[in-house]
């Protein structure tokens, strides 16, 4: 009976202790999260009153049409994680080349021309019309508030140099997770973008951030708006948003059509759906799209693509030429980080797509020659 008293004190000191930690670190999240403004401020209350006549918003958050979504229960979340720590070749085991050219990455491209730049995964330097928009511009080390649990930036053999970025007439952001709207990006860049065009909810983390107000246009699935000549237009995606714990679906996510002298669409986070088909009757054909392609699994399959569905997902929009994109930087998914590309040749081989890949940081314009760097060579 001592014996059972001692272990019933024991069993209750070890639950007390547990129970303490367990306390203790949600306390310390919590804490963390309301005081680092790295996770931004969703909308309030009173500015989400300002987006009622927004069809996407649902009893005070943003949701899918048909309702697509991915809830992940206990039992999915802890099969997902040990995907993640189980999984092989997630990263370059060497620092990856790049193409930063100091003469040539400056200079806008003459008229019915346009040069694109890709930093990696998603953000992008697009050059059309005499005008540079950045898309997605997240250029820091790492996509998340704890870069030592998560979410490092590959190596690269010349550093991303924030600081060599010309000004930009304007930065488009597709939706607030971490590895596409980047706080140290966007303090970095500030006082060099003429104009910043996010989609509804989102402007709230920018001016925390300190971004004037008159420097931000929210906008909600196919608004338009014109920078200097080019039209800009915020289309459909399937996805979803939020930067903490409880503010998911409090802002919205778009793709973006951009045209001038040439039509061009980014698709931001995506699952696949009749959107593309409606993008592409609406503002097709394009004669360049920037499709996600990497980070995918098949438990969250509903908000981003697989390879095969970009590939069909760009001939939905009648594109003409498709670069993958949202691979090449992070470890988001348990694929090999080559795999994207891998399936995304095969696919576009199969359907006859044009496909440019160019090396981290280098510029080329698609009209006069289309890059392919091979990661396996």
């Amino acid at each position: 009976m001592v014996l059972l008293d001692a272990f019933s004190v024991n069993l209750s000191g070890t639950f007390m202790l547990t129970f303490g930690i367990v306390i203790t670190i949600i306390a310390g999240v919590v804490t963390f999260m309301h005081t680092v403004d790295d996770f931004g401020a969703p909308p309030s209350l009173e500015e989400l009153k300002r987006y009622a006549g927004s069809a996407q918003l649902r009893n005070g958050r943003f949701a899918n049409p048909g309702g697509a979504d991915v809830q992940m229960d206990l039992n999915k979340g802890l099969q997902a994680l040990r995907e993640m720590l189980t999984a092989k070749d997630t990263r370059p085991s060497q620092p990856l080349p790049t193409g930063f050219d100091v003469e040539s990455d400056i200079a806008v491209p003459g008229s019915g021309e346009f040069a694109v730049t890709w930093f990696g995964h998603s953000a992008v330097l697009l050059e059309l019309d005499g005008r540079r928009l950045l898309i997605d511009p997240m250029l820091g080390p790492a996509a998340s508030p704890v870069p030592m649990f998560f979410g490092k930036r590959f190596a690269l053999e010349q550093p991303i140099n924030i600081d060599r970025i010309p000004s930009v007439d304007a930065v488009l952001i597709s939706h607030d997770h971490y590895d596409h709207l980047d706080k140290y990006s966007i303090l970095a860049l500030a006082s060099r973008v003429g104009h910043f065009y996010v989609p509804l909810g989102v402007g709230a983390h920018l001016l925390l951030w300190g971004v004037p107000q008159e420097k931000i246009t929210e906008m909600d699935w196919w608004d338009e708006a014109e920078v200097k000549g080019l039209r800009i237009a915020a289309t459909p995606a399937q996805h979803f948003s939020g930067r903490g714990m409880t503010d998911r679906n409090r802002t919205l996510w778009v793709s973006w059509v951009i045209q001038g002298g040439a039509s061009i669409y980014f698709s931001g986070d995506s699952g696949y759906g009749e959107h593309f088909a409606r993008i592409g009757e609406r503002y097709g054909p394009f004669d360049f799209t920037m499709m996600e392609c990497g980070q995918y699994n098949e438990k969250w399959q509903p908000i981003h693509c697989l390879p095969e569905e970009s590939v069909q997902a760009h001939l939905d929009l009648r594109g003409a030429v498709m670069m993958p994109i949202h691979w090449g930087a992070f470890t988001l998914a348990p694929h090999r980080w080559t795999e994207p590309l891998e399936r995304v040749r095969i696919a576009a081989a199969t359907q006859s797509v044009r496909l440019a890949v160019p090396m981290i940081g280098e510029r080329f314009i698609p009209s006069r020659a289309v890059p392919f760097w091979d990661p396996a060579r």
